[in-house]
């Protein structure tokens, strides 16, 4: 069954230079892999402006390059109150972000990544800026993605 319009999905974290630009690289691979490009329209946001136009944090680039991830020419953008009606799958990383975008947009429909991943070992995918684990971060968001892609699959027909 083919969409009219592409399914679109977002990912959310706080600077949109470490996990949000990691989640959206995977989910495109694995978007790809499926054969489902042309109907699954895939970004990423912060809910801070503070890195908007830089590309993904070294530690991101390296886990995916590591993990053969095409990053492609992506630059962090701070999240929109557009991107709340463009958007039908709206995932913060932490619970810290799904708050703040409620607090931007009170009727906003997001939920944490790791809800589609009930079997990974964390709730939360954590901020590895300054602390590093970028490796356990690809694992989680990984999970995460994996699952929403089965979601989305089952959800639309696809």
């Amino acid at each position: 069954m083919r969409q009219q319009k592409p399914i679109g999905v977002l990912f959310v974290c706080m600077g949109n230079i470490c996990r949000s630009p990691m989640a959206e690289a995977v989910f495109r691979g694995m978007v790809g892999e499926a054969g489902l490009a042309d109907q699954i329209s895939i970004d990423s946001a912060g809910t801070g402006a503070w890195h908007a136009g830089e590309p993904p944090h070294r530690g991101t680039l390296a886990v995916l390059r590591k993990n053969g991830v095409d990053v492609g020419e992506q630059r962090a953008r701070q999240i929109a109150a557009a991107d709340f009606k463009r958007f039908d799958y709206i995932l913060a990383m932490d619970r810290e972000n799904l708050a703040e975008m409620a607090r931007f947009h009170p009727t906003a429909s997001a939920r944490l990544l790791l809800d589609y991943a009930p079997e990974a070992p964390a709730r939360e995918v954590p901020d590895p800026f300054y602390s590093g684990g970028f490796d356990e971060v690809y694992a989680l968001v990984s999970a995460g993605c994996r699952g929403l892609l089965d979601a989305i699959r089952r959800e639309h027909g696809l």
